[in-house]
């Protein structure tokens, strides 16, 4: 576990954790409706989907939470299976640039989320570093809004590099990138 406190005293500590996330997902949500702006209607299609995920084998999340027990930050993650709907989708894409490999022996970042009063205090980097380092895998993917965000740096800084660019995901108003690095992932020096 990792307890994170950062330069802004106004804001509590956080602990990282393994976290029930069936338990809490409307809690999980929440985060993810703030940090990602979803309208609640798709908070309900996310509910079942998040549900469902962590019913395969595999399937764990992390926490970050408060002193209180307030959820800030979640990630979740899966061994990755080609028969799943996301490998499925992204799949030839990956062919299109040769990295569909990647598709095999990885652990896959499902959803990574931090409320943004608690962003730029290392608590994305710590979900995640935690999360893979116990991965059995040795890379990890994941998707990501195909555009110059804090979480493609994030990303970039932990080793994950762009396999396929301009993905579209049904329903999705944007386009995504696919990304992949090798297990552990790299470390600030």
């Amino acid at each position: 576990m990792a307890a994170l406190s950062g330069g802004r005293p106004q804001t509590p500590s956080v602990e990282i954790a393994p976290v029930n996330l069936a338990a809490r997902v409307d809690d999980a949500l929440a985060v993810q409706a703030v940090a990602f702006g979803l309208s609640d209607d798709e908070i309900d299609v996310r509910r079942h989907i998040v549900l469902r995920h962590l019913l395969y084998p595999g399937a764990r999340a992390l926490g970050a939470m408060t002193e209180s027990g307030r959820l800030v930050g979640f990630v979740y993650g899966m061994p990755n299976d080609r028969g799943h709907w996301w490998s499925t989708v992204v799949e030839p894409y990956l062919r299109a640039t040769g990295t569909d490999d990647w598709l095999d022996d990885s652990f896959v970042i499902t959803e990574l989320h931090v409320l943004p009063g608690f962003q730029g205090r290392g608590i994305g980097r710590s979900l995640i570093t935690t999360i893979t380092d116990s991965a059995e895998q040795p890379r990890s993917i994941l998707s990501a809004i195909d555009s110059e965000s804090p979480a493609r740096g994030l990303y970039r800084a932990l080793g994950y590099r762009d396999l396929a660019r301009h993905v579209l995901f049904p329903s999705a108003p944007s386009p995504y990138a696919v990304m992949g690095a090798a297990l552990p992932l790299l470390r600030a020096h």
